[in-house]
């Protein structure tokens, strides 16, 4: 799904149901069931519109439960409200207004315990394609984040007022005035650089992860030992708790079960060793899967789509050059 289709979803929803508060990622899904459409995962489908860059404002309210993810763009996300907890691989922070995060390609991750947010999660969302993100690097060699991600906290910085190119960018993607896409990548073009001066800068407090508890241990073993046999019990004897203590800890903060936790991340694993070239009939071996028709079975039930259908969205044939959009 792109953002545009989002877009028009969340209309059709707001005029069938006047007056009430933007549409919730849960509603979304089920507008989607009821006019023929099956998304288990709407973080995760979700595609760029634009060749370069897309832009827009999000907000989530309370009962609403965003799966562990990944995408094949940078996404930038602003803070602006919401105080809650975020997975960023195997790291867990407390996101606090005035946060920005930087999510590489392939990087999982996902907001956690929104059904118990005081106030709505919003924030400003940057979506960049790697190919921007090449052509940023002629005017900013030293432009490069390298392939980890990071958090940076803003408030009380020199860069607190980052928010506004945020949502200058936003406004003007919404205007679609004409010209707006060359000022939105001009835009991001500038916000890249102020981030990268604010990373080097060595005047923003680094963000402190949440204090470690069993979850934190339980998704680094899961994100180090993927290509191995990883199993309830086998987990609970090395951690030397229950499995039940394992599983209320994975449902209560996560939403979901051990075993779809590590599916999910598996698949994730699997989408990047997809978009480097490895074949598909061995690469299920390397991300812990049992055998292929295993690894199809999970992908297509988790994306909608079999792998080698992905790899054709994803990688088109050499020679290939999309035309821009948007």
């Amino acid at each position: 799904m792109k953002l545009s289709d989002l877009v028009a979803c969340r209309e059709q929803i707001a005029r069938e149901n006047p007056g009430e508060r933007e549409a919730s990622g849960k509603e979304i899904e089920a507008y989607l069931r009821r006019h023929g459409q099956t998304i288990e995962n709407l973080y995760q489908e979700m595609e760029m519109d634009s060749r370069y860059v897309d832009t827009h404002s999000d907000i989530s309210y309370t009962k609403d439960v965003v799966q562990l993810h990944s995408h094949t763009f940078y996404e930038l996300l602003y803070c602006c409200s919401g105080n809650l907890q975020y997975l960023l691989g195997a790291d867990r922070y407390r996101l606090h207004r005035g946060d920005v995060v930087i999510v590489p390609p392939g990087v999982s991750h996902r907001p956690l315990f929104l059904e118990q947010l005081v106030e709505p999660y919003f924030r400003y969302v940057l979506w960049i394609s790697p190919e921007f993100m090449d052509y940023a690097r002629i005017f900013c060699p030293e432009l490069d984040f390298g392939a980890h991600y990071r958090l940076l906290r803003t408030a009380g910085t020199p860069w607190e007022n980052l928010n506004q190119m945020f949502a200058r960018g936003c406004k003007e993607a919404e205007r679609h005035a004409p010209g707006w896409q060359g000022h939105v990548c001009g835009n991001t073009l500038q916000l890249l650089v102020e981030l990268k001066r604010a990373c080097n800068a060595g005047q923003m407090p680094p963000p402190m992860t949440e204090k470690p508890e069993l979850l934190d241990a339980l998704v680094s073993y899961i994100e180090g030992h993927l290509a191995e046999k990883i199993t309830l019990e086998g987990t609970a004897r090395r951690f030397l708790v229950s499995q039940s203590t394992i599983s209320q800890t994975f449902r209560q903060k996560m939403g979901i079960s051990f075993y779809r936790f590590v599916t999910q991340r598996r698949l994730i694993a699997a989408k990047t060793e997809i978009l480097a070239g490895k074949p598909l009939e061995t690469l299920y071996e390397t991300v812990g899967f049992s055998d292929y028709s295993t690894f199809f079975r999970a992908f297509r039930r988790e994306y909608g789509i079999s792998p080698s259908q992905y790899r054709k969205l994803q990688m088109p044939a050499a020679g290939e050059h999309p035309a821009p959009r948007g």
